[in-house]
């Protein structure tokens, strides 16, 4: 195994930068995008990207939808018809974001003029969250989605025209934490809040996803049917500092899953690792650790993609930059 460690930025264009994604073509270039500004939520931030070729890396590009409003987590996706897509939440209010995506060419990286995914959706989001979409053995395509507009919601938008149009699955039912003392002198029950999936299709056909949560472990629940429908979300033993985890599946089977292992919500987000799983997903060992734990860094909110024998993957290296990783299995 070689593991190959490179920023994407000499000097990052902003004070912040976070929720990076990437998107390893054909010809060897690598695509990345990260939101960036003066801070996360701040008026002027704003979507990025850049692409790694034979000589490097190029200077950032700034892609924007509204001016002196918040942008956030980027997802790149490659359309059946050859173009880059690259999907993005815009809005002063996570419950009420509204999703765009911008179109490239995939020989020279620009990204044009950006549109609404679901025009008129006031869901708080749709496609793709966080993490980068599914195309299943059927061509079906599953964007991992969530909403926190009413509650900490997953489900998955379905798309069966390759990317051009979503439609959204039934909700991720939950099941509870421990009862809760509410003002009505009785006893309630909350759901386990979770958001921002990734996912996997097993040999068989069914759909699997895993969950960051606010309960100190990440959840996970299966589709029978193409993410129509999804089981009741239950808990895994990996824990989940309630931050971002993303997953690849390799052609050999192999799941690949990066995350913080830490099992406290709001916890440090710090190591950052990758673990293996040789069993489709019912248990997963260490591989090997891409940043070691010191307290207050952070390393966080990974993307990972499989690609011909190697993992790419991204993520935020102590909010001043944009890490890369290639590791060849």
């Amino acid at each position: 195994m070689k593991v190959e460690k490179y920023f994407v930025c000499d000097k990052l264009p902003t004070a912040n930068c976070h929720a990076t994604t990437l998107l390893p073509l054909e010809d060897g270039r690598v695509v990345f995008a990260w939101f960036g500004g003066t801070k996360e939520g701040k008026s002027d931030v704003d979507i990025w990207y850049a692409v790694k070729d034979g000589d490097g890396f190029s200077a950032p590009e700034r892609l924007s939808r509204a001016k002196n409003t918040p942008h956030w987590n980027p997802v790149l996706f490659p359309m059946d018809d050859g173009r880059i897509c690259l999907f993005f939440k815009v809005g002063n209010n996570i419950p009420y974001w509204k999703t765009y995506r911008a179109f490239s060419g995939a020989d020279k990286i620009a990204f044009g003029s950006p549109e609404e995914l679901v025009p008129g959706d006031r869901s708080g989001g749709r496609g793709p969250v966080k993490n980068k979409c599914l195309k299943l053995k059927s061509g079906r395509v599953l964007a991992p989605a969530s909403t926190e507009h009413h509650g900490w919601i997953c489900f998955a938008d379905i798309s069966d025209d390759g990317g051009l149009t979503f439609r959204k699955s039934k909700r991720v039912k939950t099941e509870y934490e421990t009862p809760i003392f509410n003002s009505l002198n009785n006893y309630s029950k909350n759901k386990i809040p979770m958001i921002q999936p990734t996912l996997w299709q097993s040999e068989d056909g069914s759909v699997h996803m895993l969950t960051r949560t606010a309960v100190g472990k990440i959840y996970r629940s299966d589709s029978l049917d193409e993410g129509e429908t999804w089981c009741e979300a239950y808990p895994t033993d990996l824990p989940n500092n309630n931050s971002g985890i993303d997953l690849a599946r390799a052609d050999t089977g192999e799941i690949y899953l990066v995350s913080n292992p830490v099992g406290n919500n709001w916890g440090e987000r710090s190591p950052l690792t990758v673990q293996v799983s040789r069993d489709d997903g019912a248990s997963f060992e260490h591989l090997v650790t891409l940043e070691e734990e010191n307290e207050g860094s952070e390393f966080s909110y990974p993307a990972v993609v499989y690609k011909n024998g190697e993992l790419h993957i991204s993520y935020t290296y102590e909010r001043v930059n944009v890490a890369y990783v290639k590791i060849t299995l």
